[in-house]
Formats: structure tokens, sequence, C-alpha cells
């Protein structure tokens, strides 16, 4: 990919698209200025709420999305109607499966959610006539599965302690996609008992190793939901010793 098409500055880039973080580091870096031209005129940017549905279980999919900023949280229903928390979706993630009609989970705003959302009809078409656009699909794809590959390493194999080592990790290092600070201070996305559904835990369980954690300085709580990591690599040591 050339670097004129990388270039925030080029005018020929519609002016929502220059600053994107989708487009730059999502699937929106594969197309071109016309592309991106194309698709912004058919695409709409919308604010979801926390706790609003963006995705039904087996819901006929009309459209795509990018998420902006914020998580989305996925699950699966149980025949017996109990849920299970099967993934978290940050910025640039794309919201929606490319080649099939339906969805096979449902996707929740784990917190407030800004998302860029476009016809699927769009998309698909421009995935035929776009073969860069299909490999940053398929990228994306690869990067989902070697997530969920390290996540059934945590859920089968972790102590209670580097589960919840790790699941604050995950959220420290993609919760705000542009810092690549070696510090994160950010609001938890998910409730105590969403946390303990996510790691197969106990809420007290998961509310004790947060306080060892806190006690030994690896990280601060400044209330009930807001989080300071001070040293994200000692945090990572916590999260696989």
């Amino acid at each position: 990919m050339d670097a004129h098409r990388k270039d925030i500055h080029n005018s020929d880039i519609p002016a929502l698209c220059r600053a994107c973080e989708a487009r730059h580091r999502g699937v929106c870096g594969a197309l071109s200025a016309a592309q991106l031209v194309s698709l912004n005129k058919q695409s709409t940017r919308k604010h979801v709420e926390s706790g609003s549905e963006l995705i039904g279980e087996s819901q006929v999919a009309n459209s795509y999305a990018n998420i902006i900023s914020g998580v989305v949280k996925m699950t699966k229903m149980m025949a017996d109607g109990r849920q299970q928390i099967v993934g978290l979706q940050f910025a640039p993630d794309f919201l929606g499966r490319p080649f099939r009609a339906d969805s096979g989970i449902t996707a929740d705003a784990a917190t407030d959610v800004n998302i860029c959302s476009f016809p699927k009809t769009v998309i698909d078409r421009m995935i035929k006539d776009t073969p860069e656009l299909e490999h940053k699909l398929l990228e994306q794809t690869l990067k989902e599965l070697d997530e969920a590959r390290d996540w059934m390493l945590t859920l089968g194999r972790k102590t209670a302690s580097e589960k919840v080592a790790s699941f604050l990790y995950l959220i420290a290092t993609h919760i705000n996609p542009e810092s690549d600070a070696d510090v994160a201070n950010f609001e938890l996305p998910l409730t105590r008992s969403d946390i303990a559904d996510f790691l197969g835990l106990t809420i007290e369980t998961v509310s004790r190793q947060m306080t060892k954690l806190r006690k030994d300085g690896v990280i601060l709580i400044r209330n009930n939901r807001h989080l300071e990591v001070p040293d994200l690599a000692k945090l990572a040591e916590r999260a696989s010793q």
C-alpha cells in the first residue's frame, strides 16, 4: 500500500476518514481514496449507549460497521436460556461476518460505543473488487482466531490470579488503540458479574484477586470501575507467571 493512501492529510480522503483509527489500522486501510469517498457517502456514524444491542444472534445482517471507540461484548445463548460471554471487540475491529447471511452471536455495547455503519451490499461489492480488502478481513479473522486460542489457554490452564490479570491486561492494552504508553488508565467495560462469567470464576474470586493485585501495587482502583495500571509490564508478568 503506498504512502499516499496512508497520509492523513490527503485532501482526497473524506474529512471524517482522515483521523479515523479504523481507516489506519482497520479494514478501511485497504481502500483507495476514491473508494473511501464512495463508502463515506453511504456510511453513518452512530453513537450507541451502553447495554444496547448491536447485533442479534441469528439476525439477518443488512449492514457492517467499524468500531470507532468503546467496547463490544459478544455472547452466545445456550438452549436453556443461559448466556456466555465469548469475546470482546475494540476499536478498530470490524463488526459483522461477511460471506454469511446471519450472525452467530449477539453483540452488545459493553460501554458507550461509536461505530461507522455501512450497507452490507456495498462492502460485499468492494470485497469482490478489492483483493486488499478481502485480505484485510482475512487478517482480522485470523487475529481473532489467534486471540480465541490464547483465551482458551487462559481459561483452561491459568490460575484464578492469572486469569484476572490476563483480563485486565487485555482491557488495558486494547481499550485505547491510539495509546502506546507503559501505563494505562481506564474504566472497566464489564461488571464484576460479567468478568466472572467471562473468566469462569465466581464474583467473590474476581474481587479477591483484584484486591490482591491492588495490595501488591500492580493496579490502582480509584472506584468500583476505574482502574490505573502504573506498569503494564508488571501486569503482564502477573498474567503469565
